[in-house]
C-alpha cells in the first residue's frame, strides 16, 4: 500500500508516470515511452528508494544526499541513479529472461538467471560506482548537462559472474579484439543508438569485470538496472551497463555511439582544458580520477569557535591506491595530514578523519586534498567542456560562532 501511495504521488506530480511497482515478476522486459527532458529540481521518493534529489525525471537522474555517505556502503533505497535513454525497463520476468552472448564465439549462449547463478563460481567485491558527471556544478565556469553535486556515487557490494568465465563457456573466437555490453533502455525516437558500451578484449576477460546479480546482498533494484548490470572496478559508471540484456564479441574495434562521440575527454594532463581553446584531440573516458570530498561538515551548520570537530569525508581514484590526505583550514595556504580508514576494497572509497578546532570565530575556507600511490596530488584547477571526471581540490566555506 505504501508503494502504491509513492506511484499515485509521482504520477500526479507528473515526475514519473512511466513507472510502475518494481518486482522480480512483471511480464516480459518492456519500457514506456518518455521524452528525455529536464525537472525540477527537489527531494523526491521513488519505488524502492528513499527521499533523494531529483535532477530529471525522464529518465530518473536520482542523487545521494550526502549524509548518507557517512556509512561506508551505501544503502540500495539511497544509491543513485542514472539512465540515458528515456524508455527505461520497468518489467522483467526472471523465468523468461535471457542473457544474450554473441559475435565471434564459437557457442553463441542465452543464459538464464537461474544459469548465471548456478553454472558459473560466483564472485563479489565491494567497489564504488561513479558517475562521469559527479560534481559536475562545481565547474566554473559552467557547462551543460545534470548539475550533480557530490551525490552521483555510491560504494556497495557486488556479486555475481566473471565476464572472463561466462566468454570461456561461449568460446572467443581467434582475433576478437572487443566486446560490447548493450542495455535494455531505449530511445523514444527512431534512429536513437541503444546504450552499447565496449572493452577490449584483455580488459573483459581480466577476471575482475563482473555481470552482478546482486547488490549489497539482494537482487538489483530496478532504477540501478535490475536484473542485471556490468560492473567495471576502477572505471566510471558510463561503463556499467545496467538492465543488461546482451554481450558481442567483436573481431574489430566496436565503434558505437557511446564510444565515438559521447562520453569523451581531453586527451591531456589532468582532463583539462580552456573554455577559450578547446583541445581537438578528445578520447574515451575511461578511469576514475583522484578525487576527496567532504561529507562532514557541509558548510550549511555553524560551529563553535574553540570546540573540537571531526571533519570526515571520502578519497578514491581508480584502484592504484591513496597515499595520504591532506587537510587545510586556510584555503590551502597551510595543510596537515588527515587519518584514512583501512581499505575495504582495492576498487571502494576510503575514509578519511582529521580533529580541527576553530580557534577564533569568523569565517574558514576547508580545503581537502588526496596524493595517490605514484605521488600524484589533486590540482587547485581543472575544467573540461562536459565537466567530466572532477578531480581539482574541494573547498568549503564554514562560520564559526
Amino acid at each position: 500500500m505504501f508503494l502504491k501511495r509513492i506511484i499515485t504521488y509521482l504520477c500526479v506530480a507528473g515526475l514519473a508516470a512511466s513507472l510502475s511497482a518494481c518486482g522480480s515478476k512483471k511480464g516480459n522486459a518492456s519500457a514506456a515511452a518518455t521524452d528525455a527532458m529536464p525537472a525540477a529540481t527537489g527531494m523526491v521518493k521513488y519505488p524502492e528508494k528513499g527521499e533523494m534529489r531529483l535532477l530529471t525525471d525522464r529518465p530518473p537522474q536520482l542523487e545521494t544526499p550526502l549524509e548518507v555517505f557517512k556509512k561506508d556502503i551505501t544503502p540500495n533505497e539511497f544509491f543513485f541513479v542514472r539512465w540515458h535513454l528515456a524508455e527505461i525497463v520497468r518489467r522483467i520476468d526472471e523465468d523468461t529472461f535471457r542473457l544474450r552472448i554473441g559475435g565471434a564465439v564459437a557457442h553463441p549462449l542465452e543464459l538464464s538467471m537461474n544459469d548465471l547463478r548456478t553454472k558459473f563460481p560466483a564472485d563479489s567485491m565491494v567497489a564504488l560506482c561513479i558517475c562521469s558527471g559527479n560534481s559536475r556544478a562545481s565547474f566554473d565556469p559552467k557547462v551543460p548537462g545534470s548539475q550533480w553535486g557530490n551525490g552521483a556515487m555510491g560504494n556497495a557490494k557486488w556479486k555475481g559472474v566473471r565476464v572472463k568465465d561466462i566468454l570461456a563457456m561461449a568460446g572467443v573466437q581467434k582475433g576478437a579484439v572487443d566486446v560490447s555490453f548493450a542495455g535494455m533502455d531505449k530511445g523514444t525516437l527512431p534512429g536513437v543508438p541503444g546504450f552499447t558500451k565496449s572493452l577490449s578484449i584483455d580488459h573483459a576477460t581480466d577476471g575482475e569485470v563482473l555481470i552482478a546479480y546482486e547488490m549489497n546482498g539482494t537482487p538489483i533494484p530496478m532504477l540501478n538496472g535490475y536484473p542485471l548490470k556490468l560492473v567495471v572496478p576502477g572505471w566510471y559508471a558510463s561503463y556499467w551497463v545496467g538492465a543488461l540484456g546482451n554481450i558481442e564479441v567483436h573481431k574489430e574495434k566496436y565503434k558505437g555511439f557511446w564510444m565515438e562521440k559521447a562520453y569523451r575527454i581531453a586527451n591531456t594532463p589532468g582532463r583539462t582544458e580552456r573554455p577559450d581553446s578547446l583541445v581537438k584531440e578528445t578520447i574515451p573516458l575511461t578511469t576514475v580520477q583522484l578525487h576527496s570530498i567532504f561529507v562532514s561538515p557541509t558548510g550549511a551548520e555553524p560551529l563553535k569557535a574553540g570546540q573540537k570537530y571531526t571533519l570526515e569525508g571520502l578519497t578514491f581514484n581508480d584502484g592504484s591506491g591513496i597515499s595520504r590526505v591532506e587537510v587545510s583550514a586556510d584555503g590551502g595556504k597551510t595543510w596537515a595530514a588527515a587519518t584514512m580508514d583501512p581499505e575495504i576494497g582495492k576498487y571502494s572509497w576510503r575514509r578519511w578523519k582529521h580533529e580541527w578546532t576553530p580557534a577564533t570565530t569568523g569565517s574558514y575556507d576547508l580545503a581537502v586534498r588526496a596524493t595517490d600511490s605514484k605521488g600524484n596530488t589533486q590540482p587547485e584547477k581543472q575544467w573540461n567542456r562536459s565537466g567530466y571526471a572532477r578531480g581539482f581540490i574541494e573547498h568549503i566555506k564554514v562560520q564559526a560562532q
